[in-house]
């Protein structure tokens, strides 16, 4: 279910309709308000992530440029919530101290990327429960490892084979690169990290994005730059020149006369993907003029008369 539906807003609800409609949900699936009911914790955990998202334009953005699947991958339980607090966001609608317990929504120490509900749900380092205190499973640690790409995978996307150590073997798993994705993006595969060393869940393995040099395209957002060079004559003169693209298509490009040294010509929307259904941008093709280092006897007289006519 997307975050939008979750709050039961339309896509283009404005900050605060979003917060008016989190507010009412928050009401009635507060846990203080629905005691040992699991249904009321997991809507409310769900509606606060969503509020979490939708309420930073930041996240907000990213979600409607990838989707729910894009922007799962892109941001962890903890980077959804780095910045969010649940017991300030509740104090702000007027539930501290009042009706609502507030303080059963134990933080961790430390805020920052730390999972506001994670006394709430069972996942801090400890609890107690009716026999008293004792340990709680904790989750396994984290792995980060660098993928490299091509730029082919960026246009269209693609699915990698990676190979993951486990003890003394090894997992094949296939991942899916989304389209449009950018160098130093991290794509999240859940629960292919560390295992728990108390009995919990294992850790989650992030994978971050490197986009391999290109030899003929440099990447500019989600603009393509390629260098093109022309003698001198077909400068003064005008004349085309042809490309092929990322996926192999070709064109004839008009280079006017009197073009200048390092222009730009444009190819519209054969580009890279804005995200896995955005649009396209550019190729741009650098015109260099190029001056020869050394001329011929003939070429020299040719100049030369060039010179005597101001050219």
């Amino acid at each position: 279910m997307g975050y939008y539906k979750t709050l039961g807003v339309e896509k283009n609800a404005t900050a605060d309709q979003i917060k008016k409609a989190y507010r009412k949900l928050a009401v009635k699936f507060h846990p203080d308000k629905n005691p040992d009911d699991k249904e009321a914790e997991a809507k409310f955990k769900k509606i606060s992530e969503a509020y979490a998202v939708l309420s930073d334009a930041k996240k907000r953005q990213e979600y409607d440029t990838y989707g729910s699947a894009g922007f799962q991958q892109r941001y962890s339980q903890e980077d959804i919530f780095r910045g969010f607090d649940v017991n300030d966001i509740l104090n702000q609608f007027g539930f501290g101290g009042g009706s609502f317990r507030t303080g059963s929504f134990r933080t961790h120490p430390g805020g920052g990327g730390a999972n506001p509900f994670g006394d709430l749900f069972g996942q801090a380092a400890g609890g107690c429960g009716g026999g008293g205190c004792r340990p709680q499973p904790t989750k396994g640690a984290d792995h980060t490892y660098e993928l490299a790409i091509s730029l082919e995978d960026v246009l269209q996307g693609a699915n990698k084979n990676i190979a993951l150590r486990q003890g003394a073997g090894s997992q094949n798993i296939s991942v899916k690169v989304p389209k449009g994705i950018e160098s130093g993006k991290k794509l999240r595969l859940t629960g292919k990290g560390a295992p728990s060393s108390s009995g919990g869940a294992p850790g989650d393995l992030f994978l971050k994005i490197t986009v391999q040099p290109h030899p003929l395209f440099t990447r500019d957002g989600n603009n393509l730059i390629m260098e093109k060079k022309i003698p001198f004559s077909a400068a003064c003169l005008g004349t085309s020149v042809e490309i092929t693209t990322l996926e192999g298509k070709k064109f004839k490009v008009k280079v006017p006369a009197g073009v200048q040294q390092e222009a730009k010509l444009r190819i519209k929307g054969h580009g890279l993907p804005s995200g896995p259904m955005g649009a396209r941008g550019d190729i741009f093709v650098k015109i260099l003029v190029l001056i020869p280092r050394e001329l011929s006897a003939e070429q020299e007289k040719i100049v030369n008369k060039l010179a005597e006519v101001g050219l």
